[in-house]
Formats: C-alpha cells, sequence, structure tokens
C-alpha cells in the first residue's frame, strides 16, 4: 500500500471513528428514554401540615406525587398537572417561576401554562391539568 493510499485510508477511519458517535449520540429517536403512562385516576389528598405538605408552604413550591405535580402557583393558588410530558412521555415536567408560573419538561424543553396549553413548538399537544380543592389543611387533587 502507497503512502498516499494508507494516509486516505486512515483519514477515513479516523473520521468515521470521530463522527460514529456523534451521530448515534444525536439520534432523534430518543429509544433510550422511558416511555411513562400519563396519569388517569387521579384522586389523592395531601394534609398540609404533615411533612409532605411542608413542601407547599411557600408560592412557587411543589411537590411531587402520584406522577403529579402538585403546586401552590406564584399567586398562592393551588394547581396541579401531569409530570409525565406530553411531549415523548418522560417524567421531568417540574413548575418553575418563569413568566409567572409555567410547567417546564427538562427533557427537550418544552414548556406549559398552568392550564397545560404548549407554549412553545416543541410540542401542540396540551399537558393534562388535575382539579384542587383546598378544606382547611387538606388539599385534594382529583380529576
Amino acid at each position: 500500500m502507497e503512502r498516499k493510499e494508507f494516509l486516505r485510508s486512515l483519514g477515513a477511519g479516523a473520521a468515521f471513528a470521530l463522527t460514529f458517535p456523534c451521530i448515534n449520540g444525536c439520534s432523534s429517536d430518543d429509544g433510550d428514554l422511558d416511555v411513562l403512562p400519563v396519569p388517569t385516576g387521579v384522586d389523592f389528598t395531601v394534609d398540609l401540615t404533615s411533612q409532605e405538605g411542608l413542601g407547599l408552604q411557600n408560592n412557587g413550591d411543589f411537590i411531587l406525587k402520584n406522577d403529579v405535580v402538585v403546586v401552590k402557583n406564584l399567586e398562592g393558588n393551588f394547581v396541579a398537572a401531569s409530570q409525565i410530558c406530553s411531549h415523548q412521555q418522560t417524567d421531568q415536567v417540574r413548575f418553575i417561576d418563569d413568566n409567572g408560573g409555567i410547567f417546564r419538561c427538562s427533557t427537550h424543553g418544552s414548556e406549559f401554562d398552568q392550564n397545560g396549553t404548549p407554549l412553545n413548538a416543541i410540542t401542540s399537544n396540551p399537558l393534562k391539568t388535575f382539579n384542587t380543592e383546598l378544606n382547611g389543611d387538606l388539599l385534594r387533587v382529583f380529576e
């Protein structure tokens, strides 16, 4: 094998060795993500005086329970939405205090208002939301 031919073959092999991991890592099939079902039949309570309920003391606080993000929003009202994102069903939805308080999925950046309406072009699928009802120190989250 001539030197020029050897270097050319080495260059192609090195290029393949360098680009294959990136191509594989940047794949859009997201086969390594856990696909989870959106919660259904939701009906539970949170005692706001319990250890669990202490996570909802301040405006902007949230807790995760039964695949639901339960929030005391920036106005002091309780809202709840699915922790499972409507984009690709990963469990990374959280509440953040941007733009008056929104739900955001850290997997791909989907954002939703407090009614579950998508706020960016990542998905057009709404985020499932749930009813909340406060009776004394008991917060009920239900469909």
